[in-house]
């Protein structure tokens, strides 16, 4: 599985988060605590907001430990809100294109999980993405057909816009019913992040499987989300429960919510994923 952070609020270094910390996300990469492989080496990526509307983007198909350009770019980069990303390849190709965050129009995704038998469930998810937003999908992950068919279900195209949660919520209660379709159900795991340049959420999902680990810390200086903890300050994490959502909107407290409370029921998942230890 892989790991990534999001951060909002007053405009930092990325470093601060992506290679600094004891457990930053680059050490992650190497050896995560709390996920069922420890290395993810298959790709990284940055995503973060400026003076345009539209996310820079940086990825690269080698291992972010082995990366120079990484922790010059991250001294350098500043921003208000930006993803980072380590992947572990869970059967697609490691290309760029497959690496994340995903980009659509203002939006980034980003995505830690997987849907089970994706070779036969590809067709049916691809063909919940609108024709206007097709040419848009470039790489051959789960990932980032889930990131345009949420587009799709109102944030951008030619439809009626909605609000993301609303077009999250609606994707994720159809992707469930693709995934118990295939004749027996499989497992689908949502840890995910969508932002706008302006505000964030995360999501905690599964169904037929347990929910990948997520973690946020509030500050003064905003609120960082991430797959484990990036630092030894445990006591000042709180876990994400598993069928939440994280809202982290611009001048708004944060909230962290039940999903249930948007009209997606709560399924049982498998046992609590194994946390590894460090040595």
């Amino acid at each position: 599985m892989c790991r990534w952070i999001a951060y909002r609020g007053r405009t930092i270094a990325l470093e601060h988060y992506v290679t600094e910390p004891a457990h930053s996300l680059v050490s992650q990469s190497i050896q995560a605590l709390e996920s069922t492989v420890s290395l993810n080496g298959d790709g990284f990526g940055l995503g973060w907001y400026g003076e345009h509307p539209e996310p820079g983007r940086y990825r690269e198909v080698q291992p972010a430990w082995s990366d120079d350009n990484l922790r010059y770019l991250c001294r350098h980069l500043h921003s208000h809100l930006f993803f980072a990303h380590v992947r572990a390849a869970t059967g697609t190709p490691i290309t760029r294109p497959n690496c994340h965050p995903f980009a659509c129009g203002p939006w980034l995704f980003m995505h830690n999980g997987y849907i089970g038998d994706w070779a036969r469930l590809r067709r049916p998810i691809e063909a919940l993405i609108p024709d206007d937003l097709y040419p848009s999908r470039s790489g051959t992950t789960d990932s980032e057909a889930i990131f345009l068919a949420i587009a799709g279900a109102g944030l951008v195209g030619q439809g009626e816009r909605r609000d993301p949660i609303t077009a999250t919520i609606e994707t994720l209660r159809v992707l469930t019913e693709r995934v118990d379709d295939n004749d027996g159900a499989q497992p689908f795991r949502f840890t995910a992040a969508l932002a706008d340049g302006r505000d964030l959420y995360a999501f905690r999902y599964a169904a037929n499987d347990a929910a990948n680990s997520l973690y946020y810390r509030q500050s003064e200086d905003g609120v960082v989300i991430a797959s484990e903890p990036v630092d030894r300050k445990h006591d000042e994490w709180i876990a994400v429960p598993d069928h939440s959502i994280v809202i982290a909107r611009k001048d708004e407290p944060v909230e962290v919510r039940a999903l249930t409370e948007f009209g997606l029921p709560h399924r049982a998942g498998a046992s609590r994923l194994p946390i590894r230890k460090s040595a």
